[in-house]
């Protein structure tokens, strides 16, 4: 059985301030921590109600009903993990870099990364104000792909200002990314979903681009911020 002090040291950790406090997060779901365990990141403790394939000596069984007091899930999936936050890594400029600026929600976080991974995106930067992709809704949502993809955390206007590679910046107002020329290397900026891309970043950008509205009315007012970037990383690989 779990004490009290356990509970708490694993509750707290859903927290981005301890997170970084105590350099660990938590993952739930036997797929997401098989592919950690098989990743470079390295096993602080897991906890299942099960023997576990990937079973260490950091694992331990506990109750169902202690796997729901730890558990950030309304239905708790037979085990949660507990990994250390790796070093950050520096960036490669000779492929696509994805930037994201001030993107908050945990879920476009999780699928912009699961892109990443699926285009071949080995860098993904995000501005310091952009939500954790330790937070649990994130990491669920990523589905294994943090394992794939260097993920760093900056300011994006400096950034920006060193990258040795042209910028395109996704606006409502660009150029047709369909009639685009775009090159195999580059950074590819993307915007907070209620505000876009930020007066501050936006000076940085070489090129403006936009995803053109095909429909009779053109009423939409804009595509969330993962299928946009969907769309443009399919345009990017286009004929690579």
């Amino acid at each position: 059985m779990l004490s009290k002090n356990q509970i708490k040291f694993i509750t707290k950790l859903g927290q981005k301030k301890y997170r970084l406090q105590e350099g660990l997060f938590v993952v739930e779901g036997i797929k997401t921590i098989t592919e950690l365990l098989n990743s470079s990141f390295e096993l602080y403790q897991l906890y299942t109600t099960k023997e576990f394939n990937g079973a260490t000596e950091e694992s331990v069984i506990i109750s169902e009903a202690d796997l729901k007091r730890i558990s950030f899930l309304k239905t708790p999936n037979t085990a949660l993990a507990i990994f250390k936050i790796p070093k950050q890594v520096p960036v490669d400029f000779n492929g696509l870099v994805v930037a994201l600026d001030d993107v908050r929600d945990p879920g476009n976080l999780g699928t912009i990364i699961r892109l990443c991974d699926w285009f071949g995106v080995k860098d993904l930067v995000c501005s310091q104000h952009t939500v954790d992709c330790y937070n649990p809704k994130t990491l669920q949502a990523t589905m294994g792909s943090i394992t794939r993809v260097n993920i760093t955390y900056t300011d994006l206007d400096v950034f920006l200002e060193k990258a040795k590679t042209p910028i395109f910046g996704a606006f409502m107002d660009g150029e047709n990314v369909y009639a685009t020329t775009l090159p195999q290397a580059g950074v590819l900026l993307m915007g907070n979903e209620a505000n876009g891309i930020s007066k501050i970043v936006e000076t940085k950008v070489s090129q403006r681009i936009a995803i053109p509205r095909f429909g009779t009315l053109k009423a939409t007012e804009s595509l969330n911020v993962a299928t946009a970037t969907a769309v443009l990383l399919s345009e990017f690989r286009r004929g690579a």
